[in-house]
């Protein structure tokens, strides 16, 4: 089945059986690996990306749904070679441990604070507490969030 569909900004098109999970389509036909697998249940976050502007987990989700959707993955955040406020927060707090599953928390936020530029902790710890860590560093997930939303307000 042959669909198209916008990836990182850029017309795409791909013919795969329609059920395939968009992660797989994502990953081993178009070879952007950030975007990882997890559970293979939508619960872990892991394989989270942007599906017409949301933050969606793409491992249940089967590739005849993109016909026509504008997906964003973690290799598409950045722009003219500049990270996202996001990605640059995650570096200054020093966030990741084991780093896996964090491309999902990342474009977890970087949704959130699209939508919500001055989250509470408590809207953030909401937004972000169906992404799982296994090292355990939500506390400086939660400060990159807050840092990532004032260096997006002092732009």
């Amino acid at each position: 089945m042959k669909i198209d569909f916008e990836l990182n900004g850029k017309p795409t098109s791909v013919d795969v059986d329609g059920t395939t999970p968009l992660l797989w389509v994502i990953r081993d036909t178009l070879g952007f690996t950030g975007t990882k697998f997890g559970c293979g249940m939508a619960q872990c976050g892991c394989c989270t990306i942007h599906f017409n502007g949301m933050a969606t987990r793409s491992c249940m989700l089967p590739i005849q749904a993109a016909k026509g959707a504008k997906i964003t993955t973690i290799e598409g955040i950045a722009k003219d070679g500049k990270l996202h406020p996001v990605q640059q927060a995650w570096i200054e707090k020093d966030v990741a441990q084991c780093g896996y599953c964090q491309a999902g928390q990342v474009m977890t936020a970087v949704n959130l604070l699209e939508r919500n530029s001055k989250p509470t902790d408590e809207e953030i710890e909401r937004a972000m507490e169906g992404n799982i860590c296994r090292c355990g560093t939500y506390h400086r997930i939660k400060d990159a969030v807050k840092h990532a939303s004032e260096l997006m307000n002092n732009q």
